[in-house]
């Protein structure tokens, strides 16, 4: 993989952590946020060609699930991203 590959993940990454933050901030609830995120994927999944391998992945996963998977999936995401946060401080 190379560097700017890995680049352009954590930045995702941390894009989609702030915008979490942000929603945790201004008082949304987990399910709030992570029904946001739902609609957020489907978009994506629907408009946007994925940028790298792991966004790559991430659609094939998107749309090889059914609508429940697709929430679980959003909800994991939002751990992953919460999660490195902790991870880096």
């Amino acid at each position: 993989m190379t560097p700017q590959m890995t680049s352009d993940w954590e930045q995702w990454k941390q894009t989609l952590h702030s915008l979490v933050d942000l929603g945790e901030r201004v008082g949304l609830e987990e399910e709030t946020i992570s029904k946001a995120a739902y609609k957020l994927g489907n978009f994506l999944a629907d408009k946007v060609d994925p940028k790298n391998r792991e966004q790559r992945l991430l659609k094939e996963l998107w749309d090889a699930g059914d609508e429940e998977e697709r929430k679980v999936l959003a909800h994991l995401i939002i751990k992953m991203v919460n999660r490195d946060d902790v991870a880096q401080h």
